[in-house]
């Protein structure tokens, strides 16, 4: 017993070693004992029996929170939330209970306390839930509960130095709670519980406060706050008494925090409702008529910018609630006097923000120009006569202006007239009538005569439309030709005719060339300048026989100059790309259909530039080109120009469009052998488009793949152009050429088959079957066509094996004269040996002699009698003819002396004399 006893007093001694060793195991009974008092005090709060112990409950919980000073631990933060619920709901019947909930949330600003690195992600959830409970302690109606939980959300952004820790515990990380109260309910609860503080303005601003900042950090947290219709919330009671104006704005940063983070079509949706355009209406007319000083003028501002986004929502009530109209209104002051209430009273100030302000209406105007309605109240409110007068010359306004009174600055000005143009461009053509009334298409070329009138103008360049324009009217240019170009571009004759009449033709061809010929040809501005106004020249002479006849030989001479251009910028980024394509629509516009035009196109050699432009280009061009080329054949003298183009290295058109022909069917995937020829009879020209539509039904409105491949590629075009400078006789063609154009030739006839095979494959597919006639007649076709591929297939044979022929003979001809001069050669090398062998040795020299004369006496005949040997002497007659001048006129006055004299042969002696025959003298005189 004793001894047992003694063991027993020795087992505790053991333990005390450990314990100094384990201080972390010791914190674990700690803890788990403090969690446990945390189920108690639910217990004590929730028991029936113990519900009404007031004051136990408050000493107990004061105690609970004097132990969480440094901050409450994740893993007692449900049960810490459960207690604050309880709490809340007691703070009706007993006000002690405030004093809990305060300490509690003022515990709340200090980070949350974790054991282990894991508890972050072990008690995400429950740190979750928790901040959502926070949020729903607004509904305690307190005033410090409610503004302790604003700085309680307030230190999740801020760095709260956490107090000094106990052995085991640490801080989380800063952005946990960030990361968790997006997660959480916390911002949507916020805003619903904006409807119970309307007996506490100052809270309610405090809310709004932090609202903007939860809106401002976190797209989840806007997502929140549009969840529970936040847009429409803010926007309903930004126009509650506020002295202090801070509500207005807090509301219109949480709008544009919410537009920009948020999804803009929730928002635009949520505001856009009759009672929101309303409350917006009311804020915007109450900053107008009040807001005086810089941030009301930007607040204001603001405010149109977002009813300028909710114009853009289709379903918005602007013009069921009057204020579009009231908008409209504002839009023309002060271009255009009216009697309006509105207007009578409101004054401008002149400054940026009001310049702003202006700029927003126009715009306004362009957005809200989709709805018809709106159409109406331009027209009630004469809008267009408003821009019109607003584009009008500086020079011609000026005057305008009395010394006196305040105005635009020209800076000013001149952002307002781009903004007018670039308004009236989309505008003007949706109100046409009202365009013509007000003789917009007069003020327009009048505009455009300042622009490039010689006057001086230093343009500002500082709005957006403004861009390239500084230190001149270029900008104005711009702007103006868009204008034109989208009134034209209707087709509206009346309108077309109007700018004829007033010359805009020649006007257009002058501006065009005076643009081209300065320094910024390169210029993006400009660039866009000249293909504009090839564009609008385009569209006016397109129908009209007579504008081509206006356009003349000017707009000949503007074409082959844009033309020779080439397209080697083609892919600059600049706009070069545009105006090549704008110079070839204009000559297929302008020049194509009047013969006059026409042949002076032609003199000035603009099949070869169209060619050259063809042949240098990038593929997306040749379509438009080929279509220019066909329609010039039409005229008798296009095709000798065609057949005597060459390009650099000597190619001609035929072999170019050749070649043409062979890329577009290696880009379309037509099946063809090494050499270029039909590989499959039955698919002479399927190209893979066709192939994966063969299984496929059309409708019968919709074209077949055969027939829609025509106007998707080059091959109908190439064709036709052959069709019209013929199959025979072109120059400068190979062997793969002439395999190629046989394909061309038969081109209407495969894709004729190519019809009726869809028509026979759409009749199997759809179960139709043809009666007999019918059957045999379209298995005939199919089979002729067919025939023919394979007829065709023989001539490339037999084309590719002439040309083979040919290659073999020219080798070997070539061969021979290889050979012929290699013997040359060795002919003069011989010769050249032998001549120095006897200019350098005399004794080949004499060799060489004696071999001639030996050669030479062997090749004389020999005589057949002896009597032969002696041969008698030879003479040869001489002839010498001696003029002489008398003083007698004409040929009596010339006297010619014929004398004949015999020549020694060379085999009589050199030494006799030669002595003259008399009968062979005569003389004879003309004077005889």
């Amino acid at each position: 017993m004793d001894s047992g006893k003694v063991v027993h007093r020795r087992k505790p001694g053991i333990p005390v070693i450990g314990l100094k060793a384990s201080q972390k195991s010791h914190r674990h009974q700690e803890v788990n004992a403090k969690s446990l008092d945390l189920s108690k005090v639910i217990c004590l709060l929730e028991d029936p029996l113990t519900t009404n112990l007031k004051e136990r409950h408050l000493f107990v919980l004061k105690k609970l929170l004097k132990k969480s000073q440094i901050g409450f631990l994740l893993k007692e933060l449900t049960a810490i939330a459960k207690i604050l619920n309880i709490c809340a709901e007691k703070v009706t019947d007993h006000p002690e209970y405030v004093s809990i909930l305060c300490e509690a949330l003022t515990i709340c600003r200090l980070p949350f306390l974790k054991e282990k690195t894991s508890d972050e992600l072990h008690y995400a959830q429950d740190v979750t839930e928790f901040l959502s409970h926070m949020g729903c302690l607004m509904r305690v109606s307190d005033a410090e509960v409610r503004q302790l939980i604003f700085e309680c959300v307030k230190s999740f952004y801020s760095s709260v130095a956490p107090k000094q820790m106990l052995d085991g515990l640490q801080p989380t990380s800063p952005g946990y709670r960030l990361q968790l109260l997006e997660r959480s309910e916390l911002a949507q609860t916020l805003l619903l519980s904006m409807a119970t503080l309307e007996n506490q303005p100052t809270i309610k601003l405090q809310l709004l406060h932090i609202l903007q900042i939860l809106s401002s950090c976190s797209d989840m947290n806007c997502s929140s706050i549009l969840h529970a219709r936040g847009a429409e919330t803010v926007c309903l009671h930004m126009n509650d008494h506020d002295p202090t104006g801070q509500v207005l704005f807090r509301s219109s940063e949480i709008l544009w925090n919410l537009l920009e983070r948020g999804n803009k079509e929730v928002v635009t949706a949520q505001l856009g409702t009759l009672e929101c355009v309303l409350s917006l209406k009311e804020a915007f007319f109450h900053l107008l008529n009040t807001g005086s000083g810089h941030s009301d003028l930007q607040l204001r501002n603001d405010l149109l910018v977002i009813t300028t986004l909710i114009a853009e929502s289709p379903g918005s009530q602007l013009i069921e609630s009057s204020f579009a109209k009231q908008l409209v209104v504002f839009s023309t002051f002060p271009e255009l006097k009216s009697h309006n209430p509105l207007i009578r009273n409101l004054k401008l100030s002149y400054s940026n923000e009001d310049l702003k302000m202006k700029k927003l209406l126009l715009n306004l105007l362009v957005v809200m120009s989709r709805d018809l309605a709106a159409l109406q109240l331009y027209k009630e409110e004469r809008v267009v006569l408003a821009l019109l007068a607003l584009m009008k010359p500086p020079v011609a306004s000026s005057s305008e202006c009395q010394s006196g009174s305040r105005h635009w600055s020209a800076a000013q000005k001149e952002e307002l007239q781009l903004q007018a143009l670039a308004t009236l461009a989309t505008i003007g053509p949706l109100m046409l009538e009202e365009y013509i009334s007000c003789e917009g298409s007069t003020c327009l070329l009048l505009l455009l005569d300042w622009c490039v009138g010689p006057d001086s103008y230093f343009g500002q360049g500082h709005s957006f439309h403004a861009t390239g324009g500084r230190g001149g009217k270029k900008a104005q240019t711009r702007h103006c030709i868009r204008v034109l170009r989208s009134v034209t571009s209707l087709g509206e004759e009346s309108v077309n005719q109007d700018l004829c009449d007033q010359g805009i033709i020649n006007q257009l061809l002058g501006i065009l060339m005076q643009i081209d010929a300065g320094p910024d040809e390169d210029d993006v501005v400009a660039l866009e300048i000249k293909s504009d106004i090839q564009v609008i020249l385009s569209t006016l002479c397109e129908t009209d026989m007579h504008r081509k006849e206006l356009f003349g030989s000017e707009g000949v001479e503007m074409a082959v100059h844009f033309l020779k251009k080439g397209s080697d910028k083609f892919y600059s980024g600049l706009g070069h790309n545009k105006l090549v394509l704008s110079t070839v629509d204009c000559v297929w516009s302008c020049i194509v259909g009047c013969y006059t035009t026409e042949d002076y196109f032609l003199v000035k050699d603009g099949v070869f530039l169209l060619l050259n432009l063809l042949s240098t280009s990038p593929r997306c061009v040749h379509g438009v080109v080929l279509a220019t080329l066909l329609e010039l054949c039409d005229n008798p003298n296009t095709v000798p120009y065609i057949l005597t183009w060459r390009d650099g290295n000597g190619q001609t058109a035929p072999r170019l469009l050749l070649q043409l022909w062979r890329e577009e069917e290696e880009e379309l995937g037509v099946p063809r052998n090494q050499h270029g020829s039909i590989a499959d009879p039955q698919r002479p020209i399927h190209s893979l488009f066709q192939l994966d539509e063969a299984q496929l039904s059309f409708p019968a409105n919709v074209p077949s793949a055969a027939v829609l491949e025509m106007s998707e590629n080059l091959r109908s075009k190439i064709y036709s152009v052959f069709c019209k400078i013929g199959f025979q006789d072109l120059p400068g063609l190979l062997g793969k050429d002439y395999v190629t154009l046989t394909i061309i030739r038969r081109y209407l006839d495969f894709k004729v088959g190519e019809v009726w095979d869809e028509i026979s494959r759409e009749l199997s597919l759809e179960g139709v079957r043809p009666i007999s006639p019918d059957q045999e007649a379209l298995s005939t076709i199919c089979k002729i066509a067919e025939d023919t591929a394979k007829r065709i297939m023989e001539e490339q044979n037999s084309i590719l094996e002439h040309h083979q022929k040919e290659d073999i003979r020219e080798e070997k001809l070539t061969y021979t004269e290889m050979k012929s001069r290699w013997k040359q050669k060795e002919f003069m090398a011989k010769s050249w040996e032998d001549y120095v062998s006897r200019t350098s040795n005399y004794e080949a020299l004499k060799e060489v002699k004696a071999q001639r004369e030996k050669n030479a006496e062997s090749s004389r005949p020999k005589p057949k009698h002896e009597d032969a040997a002696i041969r008698p002497a030879e003479h040869f007659i001489g002839h010498v003819v001696g003029v002489e001048s008398t003083d007698a006129q004409g040929p009596a006055g010339v006297k010619v002396t014929l004398v004949r004299t015999p020549v020694r042969a060379s085999s009589q002696d050199k030494g006799e004399p030669t002595i003259p025959n008399p009968d062979y003298f005569s003389t004879a005189s003309s004077a005889d």
